[in-house]
């Protein structure tokens, strides 16, 4: 009888602390999510169109949308450019400002801030900046590359998106990277430097073997974040010129919306979920092994 009121006594104590937890992460993930699925297998025009079950047909048609994977393999190109852009500015950033420069606080402060703008506003900033900023520039300073338009070019606007993401997000790695830095033990660093290894052999056999860690939540963030741009896709370039800047997310939210095929829509943003679990998935799992074999 005593073991077992200690049982539930215990009980009772995890179910104070997590029950809360539970029940905001059903309301907020768990319940949206199943319900989405379940709208999968409904036909629907809008959110508030009577509902007509459908079995698979709305993720055959999203399967045979050619624009969906179209915008898709644009995505994962997307994402190859930022994963890289991203990580090596942040990493090259956060081993600047953990080198003993002066006024380091400063650059921190100054190389994070970015990520603090929220992406709409970031997109319109950059607009004016590739709209009119830069082609005046280009005048004056007689630089042709400034002067093209960014924004109505396919290959150029696609850079734009590029280079905005790696602006915003690099301050942020940097953080997680700073951690990474400041967490090597320094005798491992002071050993090497002993033994007669340069710095360019203690950065890439000591340090970045030792960041490990540290490369697997950014990686993982910014293959995430990637997959799932929208904001700054909408705010920067809306998709154009002609849809050849317009990513996965925009294309289901269009898809959806304005285009009017809810069930569809519902259906790419299942299939695009499974496609983001799947990689990141894998991604994590290479990582860890990266990381217990260093």
């Amino acid at each position: 009888m005593i073991s077992r009121q200690r049982v539930m006594k215990r009980l009772g104590n995890q179910l104070f602390f997590t029950g809360p937890t539970m029940i905001f992460f059903s309301i907020a993930l768990l319940i949206p999510f199943v319900y989405g699925f379940y709208l999968t297998l409904m036909k629907m025009a809008t959110p508030v169109s009577p509902m007509e079950y459908a079995g698979v047909e709305n993720y055959l048609r999203a399967i045979r949308d050619n624009k969906f994977w179209d915008s898709m393999w644009l995505t994962i190109k997307y994402v190859g450019a930022t994963i890289v852009l991203v990580n090596v500015t942040g990493f090259a950033l956060a081993y600047l400002v953990t080198s003993g420069l002066r006024k380091q606080n400063f650059f921190r402060t100054a190389f994070f801030t970015p990520n603090l703008i929220g992406g709409l506003v970031l997109g319109y900033i950059w607009q004016f900046i590739f709209v009119r900023s830069l082609p005046t520039l280009g005048e004056k300073l007689g630089v042709e590359l400034f002067r093209l338009g960014w924004l109505g070019d396919a290959n150029l606007a696609f850079w734009a998106l590029v280079i905005v993401t790696v602006w915003q997000s690099a301050g942020y790695m940097m953080i997680i990277f700073i951690a990474g830095l400041i967490s090597i033990p320094r005798d491992v660093i002071e050993a090497s430097t002993i033994d007669g290894a340069n710095s360019w052999q203690r950065l890439t056999r000591m340090t970045i073997p030792l960041m490990v860690p540290a490369f697997v939540i950014t990686v993982f963030l910014s293959l995430k974040n990637a997959f799932m741009v929208y904001d700054l896709n909408f705010a920067l370039t809306g998709g154009g010129p002609y849809d050849s800047t317009k990513m996965v997310s925009m294309h289901v939210v269009q898809k959806a919306f304005i285009e009017n095929n809810y069930g569809v829509g519902q259906a790419e943003a299942i299939i695009l979920f499974v496609i983001v679990a799947v990689v990141t998935g894998v991604q994590v799992y290479y990582s860890k092994k990266m990381e217990v074999s260093g």
